[in-house]
């Protein structure tokens, strides 16, 4: 009887916590993890399909809600938790973006120049 005393009690605490489901502090957090799930599907997407804008809006959010969620109270652990994953899914769609380009501007078919086969002729 009394295992299910303290599951009831932790059960209560859970639910009527200020940061616990009967709250957006709770739901908002919840449905954010979407973000995270939609970012990790683009790391199958090709880095040139990727747009700079949308993912420097996902980090920056991640960023900003990160600290905010630090500074509330009560502290939302929940909310810290999502947005520092939909910082790192920005920022590492970013780098996939980066190193795309900087590879682009090595390659002397992406920069234009001609490329040169060989040009020595064998005579007979």
């Amino acid at each position: 009887m009394a295992a299910n005393t303290v599951v009831s009690s932790k059960l209560q605490q859970f639910i009527n916590h200020p940061a616990g489901p009967k709250t957006v502090h709770f739901w908002a957090p919840v449905m954010k993890w979407g973000l995270v799930i939609a970012g990790l599907s683009d790391l199958k997407r090709p880095p040139e399909s990727l747009s700079v804008s949308q993912n420097v809006a996902l980090t920056a959010t991640g960023l900003i809600w990160s600290r905010y969620s630090t500074q509330i109270i009560p502290v939302n652990y929940t909310l810290l938790s999502v947005n520092l994953f939909v910082a790192g899914t920005g920022l590492t769609q970013m780098y996939r973006i980066w190193n795309y380009r900087r590879s682009l501007k090595s390659s002397p078919v992406a920069s234009n120049e001609p490329v040169v086969t060989n040009t020595t002729s064998t005579s007979s």
